[in-house]
C-alpha cells in the first residue's frame, strides 16, 4: 500500500476511572487475548501497510513491552517496521505531547524520512476491522484533502462523546463539532483519517508556528471550509472504549456468536502478542456458560455471561457472573462476583462478594497470595 501509518495512543480518558491508572487506554486487554491497539495494528498490517510510527506517553510501560516485537503483527521487515515514539527532551523541544497534533509534530523527521505519498493516521483506543486500501481509493477518487472515516451510531448512544459531522449529498463535511453539548447529527468520527504525507507536514508545520496542538480542533475543524475534507462512512462492527461503560460492552460483545465469528474466525485475522500457557482447565465441579475462558486459567466454580482473562484461577464454590476477570487474577473459595471488572493482578480474598448495583464496579484488591 503506498501508505504509511501512525497509530496515536498517547492518551488518558478519566472516564476510564481505576482501569487507566496502571496502563494507556490503548493497552487495555480486550476478548479474553488481545490489547486495544491489537485492531489498530492489525489493520495495518492487513492493509499492507508496512511502515507504522506508534505515538505512546501516557503510562505506557505495559503498551511499550506489548510494542517490544513486531514480529506478531508482521512489521518485521527490512522495508518498513514498526516504530515506537515516546516524547524526549530535544533543542528544540522539553515538553510532552500536549495534543495529538503536537504528538506528531514532536516526530515529524519520521515522516519526513519516509516516500510513501500517503498517511493512514487512526487511534488504538478502538475495536474493529477495517480495509485502509478502501478508504485511500474513496480518498483519492473524491480529490479530497482529507478523508474522515464515520459511523452513524443510534439515539440511545452518547453521541455528544465524541466529534459529530454533518456531510452534504456528495459525502463532502460541511460541519464538524468536537464533542457538542448538543448533537445536531448522529453520524461521528472514528477518529481515522487519510491524508497526503506532503500535506500533513505543511498542516501540521502551520498549527506549530501558531501554537495549535490538536488535529481536530486545529487541523479538521478550522480547515473545513478551506480543504475537501470528505467523510468514508462504514456499517462494520466499530465501538470505542473511551469509558469504564462502553469498555464493559465492548467485551460483553464479544459473547455474542456473530460478534466471536467476525472477529475469531472471518478473514482478515486480529493479531497480538503470543503468551505460551497452557490451555483453560476446567476442574470437577465447575460449570461454566456463554463465557470466554482465555489461556492458562483454571476454573473451579460457575462462571456466567463473563469474558475471563489469561491466567486466572477461580476457586471452589464460586459464582462469577456478567463480568470481566482481567489478567492474572486469583479468586478465592466461595467467592461471589456480580457485575463488576475485577483489575488485573487482583487476589480476592476467599468468602468474598463484590457485585456491581446499578452500575459496574471496578474491584482492586491487593492482598497476599499466599496468607496461610
Amino acid at each position: 500500500m503506498r501508505a504509511i501509518g501512525i497509530i496515536l495512543a498517547g492518551g488518558n480518558n478519566y472516564r476510564m476511572k481505576e482501569l487507566s491508572q496502571r496502563r494507556a487506554v490503548a493497552a487495555m486487554p480486550i476478548a479474553g487475548s488481545y490489547r486495544s491497539i491489537d485492531f489498530a495494528l492489525s489493520n495495518m498490517s492487513n492493509s499492507h501497510i508496512q511502515k507504522v510510527a506508534v505515538f505512546t506517553q501516557y503510562n505506557a510501560r505495559s503498551l511499550n513491552e506489548h510494542l517490544s516485537s513486531s514480529k506478531w503483527w508482521d512489521f518485521g521487515r527490512k522495508q518498513g517496521g514498526l516504530f515506537v515514539f515516546t516524547p524526549i527532551v530535544t533543542m528544540e523541544s522539553s515538553t510532552w505531547y500536549r495534543g495529538t497534533a503536537d504528538a506528531i509534530y514532536q516526530n515529524l523527521e519520521f515522516l519526513k524520512n519516509s516516500h510513501e505519498p500517503y498517511v493512514v493516521i487512526a487511534s488504538g483506543d478502538a475495536v474493529y476491522k477495517m480495509d485502509y486500501n478502501k478508504v485511500l481509493e474513496y480518498h483519492i477518487e473524491k480529490k479530497a484533502d482529507i478523508t474522515v472515516v464515520c459511523k452513524e451510531i443510534g439515539a440511545e448512544s452518547e453521541v455528544t462523546r465524541f466529534g459529530t459531522l454533518r456531510m452534504n449529498e456528495e459525502s463532502r463535511i460541511e460541519e464538524f463539532e468536537e464533542k457538542p453539548i448538543v448533537a445536531k447529527s448522529n453520524t461521528v468520527s472514528c477518529g481515522i483519517y487519510v491524508i497526503r504525507r506532503r500535506q500533513l507536514i505543511e498542516l501540521i508545520e502551520k498549527c506549530a508556528e501558531e501554537g495549535r496542538f490538536d488535529f481536530v480542533k486545529d487541523v479538521l475543524i478550522r480547515f473545513k471550509d478551506i480543504k475537501r475534507i470528505y467523510g468514508y462512512k462504514i456499517k462494520d462492527y466499530w465501538r470505542n472504549i473511551a469509558s469504564v461503560e462502553d469498555y464493559f460492552a465492548t467485551n460483553m460483545d464479544f459473547l455474542k456468536p456473530a460478534i466471536r465469528e467476525y472477529f475469531f474466525k472471518e478473514y482478515p485475522s486480529i493479531y497480538s502478542k503470543a503468551d505460551d500457557l497452557p490451555p483453560a482447565k476446567y476442574n470437577a465441579g465447575s460449570h461454566v456458560k456463554n463465557s470466554l475462558v482465555s489461556s492458562g486459567s483454571i476454573v473451579n466454580g460457575t462462571v456466567e455471561d463473563s469474558v475471563i482473562f489469561r491466567n486466572t484461577f477461580i476457586g471452589n464454590n464460586c459464582y462469577i457472573k456478567n463480568s470481566i476477570i482481567l489478567n492474572d487474577v486469583y479468586i478465592g473459595d466461595n467467592t461471589r462476583i456480580e457485575n463488576c471488572i475485577v483489575e488485573s493482578g487482583d487476589t480476592i480474598r476467599a468468602n468474598s462478594q463484590h457485585i456491581g448495583e446499578g452500575a459496574i464496579k471496578i474491584v482492586i484488591e491487593k492482598n497476599d497470595r499466599y496468607i496461610i
